[in-house]
């Protein structure tokens, strides 16, 4: 994560430090040599506030550990589709900082838009863009768990019984 967007994570950790008080999780969840690895931003954003005693870097581990850091928190605010799509499963109000049109693609399932809900990343123009989608997703928290509470259900037995179907059509 460089220029922008870094700044706009930096921000975002202040102001609910600051204003909030929550507790942050640094969550990595994908782990490639290719110069896309997410410890190495959660690492930076980690040293950077270490100090206030209220951020902790979670460590790598299978998909399940990683969903059951996700479903304890109380906001979730992601970039990685998989990450954003095991706090929605869990009930957890998300902020999707998307790159692709995957991830207004669920929103829009999901809540019936993405306003509010994905701010693209090539959007972030000033430090403070994530802090005001944040504040959306902390404002309308008691909206967004009711309604996940109630759609996620429907949404994954959808889900499942598409996936009984493929496996109909390969067999």
């Amino acid at each position: 994560i460089k220029g922008i967007t870094m700044k706009n994570y930096i921000s975002l950790i202040e102001y609910i430090i600051e204003n909030t008080d929550m507790n942050i999780a640094l969550i990595p969840h994908v782990i490639w040599e290719d110069n896309n690895d997410d410890r190495l931003p959660s690492k930076e954003l980690y040293e950077k506030f270490k100090n206030t005693n209220r951020v902790v870097l979670i460590e790598d581990d299978n998909c399940e550990v990683l969903k059951g850091y996700i479903s304890r928190c109380r906001f979730f605010i992601g970039a990685r589709t998989h990450a954003t799509i095991a706090a929605y499963s869990s009930g957890v109000p998300t902020l999707v900082v998307g790159y692709s049109i995957k991830a207004k693609g669920i929103a829009k399932d999901i809540f019936g838009t993405y306003e509010n809900y994905v701010i693209p990343v090539q959007s972030l123009e000033n430090s403070d863009d994530l802090i005001n989608s944040f504040t959306w997703i902390y404002e309308n928290e008691d909206k967004i768990k009711n309604h996940l509470t109630t759609f996620m259900p429907t949404y994954k037995k959808r889900g499942l019984e598409a996936k009984k179907e493929i496996e109909e059509l390969i067999i």
